[in-house]
């Protein structure tokens, strides 16, 4: 299994990290692991390094990819849709596009 997501011995107040800013940004640089900073006592944000959010920004569009090219294939294997050939003969039509296109 990998890096977990949440170090629970990286959760700070955010007073600590006003106080400590340098020394926290040094060590989001250093393990690249987020740092959950509270507000009385509750979790109120989160702070990571720009690659590792860029990274997570980067697996949810894979994984939102993935999702509708699955219903898409599930769509077309319950007979949803329509024929290829039938949409372009609609779309020529509608847009007044030649066939020869």
């Amino acid at each position: 299994m990998g890096t977990p997501l949440i170090d629970l011995n990286n959760i700070h107040s955010l007073t600590e990290f006003k106080r400590n800013t340098a020394a926290f940004l040094e060590e989001l640089r250093s393990n690249g692991l987020p740092l959950v900073l509270t507000i009385n006592g509750k979790a109120a944000f989160v702070v990571q390094e720009a690659s590792a959010y860029q990274k997570l920004i980067d697996a949810v569009d894979q994984a939102e990819a993935i999702e509708g090219i699955r219903r898409g294939l599930d769509s077309m294997q319950r007979g949803e849709g329509n024929p290829a050939d039938e949409v372009f003969s609609k779309l020529r039509a509608k847009y007044e596009i030649p066939s020869d296109v």
